[in-house]
């Protein structure tokens, strides 16, 4: 288990190596990363690389046994190279010009940046790819944040769209560019994307972005894969929960040894069960998810594009977010969200940062240590962590993480209802631009409050071993994706589909054939209208049902459901949508298809789930226990079960009839099957089964 922090010794403000590095290994430091944030210190001037003052650095910590993950420096170009090639400079729509002054503000499929992001990554790691603390490479950095509209990028565009389509006549169909006089003649025709307002034309626009993305990190992990021993791994770290914009998870994935993630969280408030409405205040403005369901999603989504381990390279030390957002965890909170993501699947945890800075956009960024540079109650507590790990971190490594229900992503899906939102911001007019992420979310977090462990996976990999498949707001798919999801339920599985899956094509075309499609056999059911809902509906349990929570409620969407074979399970408690079933179930082939016309309030999700959860034979972990008491399960390398059991709360918690005996990891007490379990304020107990 890798354990430590990004550690910039370049930022501090006097000479420290030799102290930051005694305090690491007080603090259980095994590896840092360093390197991918100073191009300027690397190549100051053109042509001219600088290396004494990372070998140094680099010595250091291989004197004290720490590895090191050495990060290229590609998403900060130096101010020099700005000056020499502004053409290189992103732009936006309408011809902005993205100025100087920020980071990742350059046209990654650029010729000129090609070239000295080359030259800098040859000179980088040919120079250090045999010292002996390099264990990996970073490439790049949460890359894929913005757009790019430069001419250039345009035209690549109009090549990308010759080579799917073939021709002007095949893009006129299907974009339906009949539709305002837009049909094309030749490529010529083809207008930039600034005001576009064609759906397909936007679906495809975003997948070419995305591969922008993709192509631009394959290359550099073709360079580097090049020069690097056989010995050291490559990654790339995502932004945590569903990422940037113009970037495909699961394509990116497949490119790396190991993915990594920087899956930031709420704290405080934010990190209780039951969950804290007051907490989504807490977090930065860049931030809409908070609660303890995000951070076991951000661990499943960092899993999820290649199906194996990965590691965390920053998450929170003392804050997150900036000058107005300062909420360091209470006590406890730190471990406890460390062994969270090490249940789901976590082999390193890193902190950014390890110091604090001084100046900078990120001043208040807190790091492990703050602006005075000494040990502090963070410091102490991931000591503690890190300890933990140096002693039990072999046996936690590799974790074959458990899962019962799989969740389909579809970053298609995320790509056109940011385009064409279906829901509106709540209390708002507006368009809700990320409705896919809030639907995904909620069925998501409702899923977690029934206790369910959850893989979370992406169309081409394999999900039909799973007993349930949820899909959310599966907008955009093909028939061929479709009729998957029928064989999933045909073949025994319990799918769980939602409001506007497979409404349109793989062009973004709403279908012409009734909703949903290609589904409607499975489903069991159909409709022809829909309604967004501006206050949350009362619900009614259909006879012979189960009962509803008094508080369950219909909120954002209603389909007009007509059964055709399936049962209603719920009806909308309205003078108008009364008429219309809210959830419906199928039995089909040797499976069965539950169809959720509605986006669920937490006491409806978590209803459904627990329901969905009985029907496909899975028996929840630590059902019946008080809300903030959860379990999660894996196996160690070596066959020993691991159950994790966690309490987020400021009260003492009780286990009191263990389903396991086994051995209690920190203590090394043993445990009897049926015997209580004692849970500490915001603590983590592991007990190794057997």
């Amino acid at each position: 288990m890798l354990f430590g922090a990004a550690y910039y010794a370049e930022y501090q403000p006097y000479e420290r190596l030799e102290e930051d590095i005694r305090l690491m290994v007080r603090a259980g430091v095994n590896c840092v990363r360093v390197g991918e944030s100073t191009w300027g210190t690397w190549e100051p001037r053109d042509g001219h690389f600088e290396f004494d003052w990372m070998q140094r650095i680099l010595d250091a910590l291989h004197q004290a046994n720490i590895k090191v993950i050495l990060g290229t420096p590609t998403y900060a170009i130096p101010a020099w190279l700005h000056r020499k090639h502004p053409e290189i400079m992103a732009q936006g729509p309408h011809g902005h010009q993205v100025r100087y002054g920020a980071r990742q503000n350059m046209d990654l499929s650029h010729p000129a940046y090609r070239f000295y992001c080359e030259r800098a990554i040859r000179a980088i790691v040919g120079h250090f790819a045999n010292h002996p603390a390099i264990i990996g490479y970073q490439i790049d950095n949460e890359t894929g944040v913005r757009p790019l509209y430069n001419l250039g990028v345009f035209q690549s565009f109009v090549d990308y769209l010759k080579d799917k389509y073939g021709s002007v006549d095949r893009l006129n169909e299907v974009w339906g560019l009949t539709y305002w006089s837009h049909r094309l003649g030749d490529w010529a025709d083809l207008w930039t994307p600034d005001d576009n307002t064609n759906p397909g034309y936007d679906l495809d626009w975003r997948r070419f972005q995305s591969s922008l993305t993709t192509d631009f990190l394959r290359w550099q992990a073709n360079i580097v894969r090049e020069l690097k021993r056989p010995d050291q791994f490559i990654t790339h770290c995502f932004v945590g929960s569903h990422g940037t914009g113009y970037r495909d998870r699961y394509d990116v994935s497949q490119l790396l040894d190991i993915p990594a993630d920087n899956p930031y969280h709420s704290t405080q408030d934010g990190l209780a069960l039951p969950a804290a409405d007051h907490a989504a205040w807490m977090l930065p403005e860049w931030s809409k998810e908070w609660g303890v369901y995000a951070l076991y999603l951000r661990g499943d989504l960092a899993r999820s594009g290649k199906g194996t381990n990965y590691l965390v390279t920053e998450v929170n030390a003392m804050a997150v977010g900036g000058h107005d957002t300062n909420f360091p965890a209470y006590d406890g909170q730190w471990r406890l969200a460390a062994y969270a993501f090490i249940s789901r699947g976590a082999n390193a945890i890193s902190y950014w940062h390890w110091h604090t800075l001084h100046y900078g956009t990120e001043n208040y960024w807190g790091g492990i240590l703050n602006h005075d540079l000494g040990p502090n109650r963070c410091y102490r507590e991931l000591s503690r962590l890190g300890n933990e790990l140096k002693q039990h971190g072999d046996l936690l490594t590799d974790l074959e993480v458990g899962a019962d229900v799989a969740f389909l992503y579809s970053e298609d899906s995320r790509y056109a209802l940011e385009f064409q939102p279906c829901l509106k911001v709540p209390n708002s007019a507006s368009p809700d631009r990320a409705s896919y992420q809030r639907i995904f979310n909620t069925f998501y977090r409702s899923f977690f409050d029934a206790r369910a462990q959850i893989s979370v996976v992406h169309p081409p990999q394999d999900w039909e071993r799973y007993p349930t498949l949820v899909a959310p707001a599966l907008y955009v798919a093909d028939d061929a994706l479709l009729e998957r999801l029928v064989h999933y339920a045909d073949d025994g599985g319990h799918l769980v589909i939602t409001f506007r899956t497979g409404y349109v094509d793989q062009y973004c075309r709403a279908r012409w054939e009734k909703a949903p499609g290609p589904l409607r056999r499975a489903v069991g059911a159909t409709y022809n209208e829909f309604s967004n809902l501006v206050l949350p509906l009362g619900l009614r349990a259909a006879e012979g049902a189960p009962d509803l929570p008094a508080e369950a409620r219909a909120e954002a969407w209603a389909d007009g459901l007509e059964l055709e074979g399936a049962t209603a399970l719920a009806y909308y408690d309205h003078p108008h949508f009364g008429r219309f079933p809210a959830i419906t179930t199928h039995s089909f082939g040797r499976g069965r298809v539950t169809y959720v016309g509605t986006l669920p309030n937490p006491a409806l999700g978590k209803t459904l789930a627990s329901w969905v959860l009985r029907q496909s034979g899975i028996v929840p972990l630590g059902e019946g226990l008080p809300e903030s008491v959860r379990c999660t399960t894996a196996r160690a390398t070596d066959g020993k079960q691991l159950w994790f059991w966690s309490n987020w709360s400021f009260s003492p918690q009780t286990v009191p009839n263990l389903p396991i005996g086994g051995t209690e990891l920190f203590t090394q007490a043993r445990l009897r099957t049926g015997q209580a379990l004692e849970m500490e304020p915001w603590g983590v107990r592991i007990v190794v089964a057997g």
